[in-house]
């Protein structure tokens, strides 16, 4: 290809420049599947060549390798500055209050943001347990501190003076001054001094009663116990997760990594009905009136506020703006995907009566027979695919798409500072004029004391600061892969592909987002768009061109996947997304009633709306899913359908401007600059519809269900 000639031109010209004495002062990166392996090796080489010259980057304020002691020195420091930051703003008059006199909170947000980061993260990263338990320690003391921060009545006064002046300068300024004031008032800071009393006792109850709810659900070691015959379908290696009990019985533990091989794989009705049905009854007797006082207290809560109830409250700052305009969304997906999801019923119903007889169809004999249906008709054997998908060349294809689609470039930095010796550091530049856009930290093997989940944390957001000099971006991707050995390069299960292109999305938004303030920036965005560009990013992994970019045998990685698998993979990809969808939304209604309505009786609500949504599947009998529904407890309470939300808008970004999945860099530069430059301030609404032409639609997302349909 003319471009892979060109680059390979500037690599002969660079590396003779080097020979004639000259210095490289780019990274070569060579390109070609053929080649990936020899860019790690590289990469690794001159880590291991330069570690004991290890330094800070450039424009970054992220520090690492912090002793216990250090953390909390630099905890110290930054509550007492911020403590003189905020003193001095009390001291203003309110009748010379000005511009500026208000944005030193911004500007004390851009500076302290990274040193706040780099005192919480290494709870997360760090190998020394001391440091760990410094930096958590560290994280409670610095929220505890910002929490104090935004009850302050005299800081508060002096902002609401200059709200009332109305001098805004522009209207990132004017945002960012009206969520000071939003901050400041849902603290109850605009009400009377026992009305504030009883909102800060109520937020206690509803912390108590919320850490309570999941941790009755954390603490749940109820079991059942088994034949091998009642669990014909599951292997013996499988088998071996579970304990046995003194008759030799196998012990299932109601939990989801016990529950769910069997909800999959156990042939036996009446074992799959007996799991789902102890498992839909975990903590009834405890979390019910749990679940019934949050809500009530959510309530009490919200109207203290001045909200009609929690629903409007927890809604009102997101992209749905109000809890009507949820149900209409989930009311209308729901209706779209009716027929699709009664077809697909059909097929499973008619594999069970195959396999079964007339015993009647439940809920508990989904998973099952979804999973015989694609085993039976698509041939997807994911164990051997994983083997196409080592670690270095899924990588490697994701730059070349970010750089292709986003004109973002990667170069490793083989003498930052870090961690522990596994971490990669990249800068990333902007493959037109070769700005300087962010750095972007991977910890991607799993390891004792580190979290365990995949993540993307940020470490510094992109600002203006005083001196107007712009600092960059700095973000860390974490992953929970198992290291390579000295014979076996880490291999990648395909879900582990999807899930690290998402992941990427929130990279990639990180680095690009240009607000001029910290607040802003980052992924510091509304909380339902902020999963939007990772599902955009992951539309490509079910693009053959992409998976066969980002593929090759690990012994021979010539060899990509062939294109009947990929064509597998992307009508596997939404098989039974109907019934799977109209099962989510079931439980987003229901979330939703609850919080916008009083004195609901949980049960019947579901015994109504189970069969109504799931096609005339009745609730399993004895189950409440208030028992054991920790969305509705704690984090997601009202917004769980903001995944759902995420996704489909995704979809019509995706089938609106990408809709031939080429890497279109015109169509990417757009979607940079109009989608995930503007920042927080922006409304994303907005920024969404600026890009697509029009307001985002939930038909895309629903005809590519439809591709895939099993009906």
């Amino acid at each position: 290809m003319e471009g892979e000639d060109d680059r390979l031109s500037q690599r002969e010209k660079s590396l003779k420049n080097s020979k004639n004495g000259g210095k490289v002062k780019k990274i070569i990166l060579f390109t070609g599947t053929t080649a990936v392996a020899l860019n790690f090796a590289y990469f690794a080489f001159k880590s291991f060549m330069h570690r004991r010259k290890s330094k800070a980057l450039v424009g970054s304020n992220v520090r690492v390798n912090l002793t216990a002691n250090e953390i909390r020195k630099l905890a110290d420091r930054i509550t007492s500055e911020s403590k003189e930051v905020y003193d001095a703003v009390a001291s203003m008059p309110v009748d010379k209050v000005k511009y500026q006199d208000i944005m030193v909170l911004a500007e004390l947000e851009a500076r302290h943001f990274p040193l706040v980061q780099s005192c919480v993260f290494p709870r997360l990263v760090s190998i020394s347990e001391e440091v760990r338990k410094a930096s958590a320690e560290a994280e409670h003391r610095i929220n505890t501190h910002i929490g104090s921060c935004r009850k302050r009545e005299d800081v508060y006064c002096v902002v609401k003076a200059f709200v009332a002046r109305g001098e805004w300068i522009n209207a990132e300024a004017k945002s960012y001054v009206q969520s000071l004031v939003r901050d400041f008032e849902q603290n109850g800071l605009n009400l009377t001094l026992t009305k504030k009393e009883e909102l800060q006792r109520l937020q206690a109850q509803i912390d108590g009663l919320s850490m309570q709810y999941v941790q009755n659900i954390n603490d749940d070691c109820t079991f059942l116990l088994f034949t091998k015959p009642e669990l014909e379908g599951l292997s013996p290696e499988l088998l071996q997760i579970f304990d046995r009990a003194d008759n030799d019985k196998v012990k299932v533990i109601l939990k989801s990594n016990h529950v769910l091989p069997i909800l999959e794989l156990c042939k036996v009705g009446a074992t799959r009905r007996k799991v789902a049905i102890g498992y839909g009854q975990r903590c009834k007797e405890v979390n019910v009136p749990v679940l019934e006082s949050l809500v009530q207290l959510r309530h009490k809560f919200a109207r203290l506020l001045g909200y009609d109830n929690y629903a409007e409250y927890a809604v009102g700052s997101r992209m749905a703006k109000s809890s009507s305009k949820v149900f209409e969304f989930l009311e209308d997906l729901s209706t779209s995907l009716s027929d699709l999801a009664g077809k697909e019923l059909a097929v499973l119903q008619e594999l069970k009566k195959n396999e079964e007889g007339d015993e009647p169809f439940g809920i508990e004999d989904l998973l099952y027979y979804m999973k015989k249906f694609e085993e039976e008709n698509f041939h997807l054997d994911f164990g051997a695919l994983k083997e196409y998908f080592p670690l270095s060349l899924v990588l490697q294809g994701v730059f070349k798409i970010l750089q292709d689609l986003f004109g973002l470039r990667f170069e490793v930095i083989v003498s930052a500072e870090v961690w522990q010796e596994d971490i990669r550091v990249f800068s990333v530049f902007d493959l037109g004029s070769g700005e300087l856009m962010g750095y972007v930290y991977l910890d991607l093997y799993s390891r004792e004391g580190k979290y365990g989940q995949t993540c993307v944390l940020p470490l510094q957001n992109s600002s203006l600061l005083a001196n107007t000099a712009r600092q960059v971006p700095v973000v860390l991707l974490m992953t929970e892969f198992l290291k390579e050995d000295g014979n076996y390069p880490t291999l990648l299960r395909f879900s582990e592909v999807v899930s690290l292109f998402h992941e990427f999305g929130h990279v990639v938004h990180h680095i690009c987002n240009r607000s001029s303030l910290a607040r802003f920036s980052g992924l510091r965005v509304d909380r339902d768009f902020v999963e939007i560009p990772g599902h955009v990013l992951e539309n490509w992994c079910y693009e053959s061109s992409i998976l066969k970019l980002i593929s090759g045998y690990h012994q021979d990685i010539t060899r990509p996947i062939k294109d009947d698998v990929c064509m597998s993979l992307r009508r596997w990809r939404h098989s039974f997304s109907a019934l799977k969808l109209r099962q989510e939304i079931l439980y987003c209604i229901f979330d939703q009633i609850i919080h916008s309505t009083d004195n609901v009786d949980f049960l019947e609500l579901f015994k109504y709306l189970h069969p109504k949504v799931m096609l005339g599947l009745p609730v399993l009998e004895g189950t409440n899913p208030a028992s054991c529904f920790p969305h509705s407890a704690i984090g997601y309470e009202a917004s769980c359908y903001s995944r759902i939300w995420s996704k489909v808008f995704a979809a019509d970004v995706f089938a609106s401007k990408f809709r031939d999945g080429a890497l279109n860099h015109h169509i990417g530069m757009q979607f940079r600059n109009k989608v995930l430059a503007p920042g927080g301030a922006k409304d994303p609404l907005e920024c969404l519809s600026n890009f697509i032409g029009r307001e985002p639609s939930i038909q895309a997302f629903v005809d590519s269900i439809a591709f895939s349909s099993v009906g």
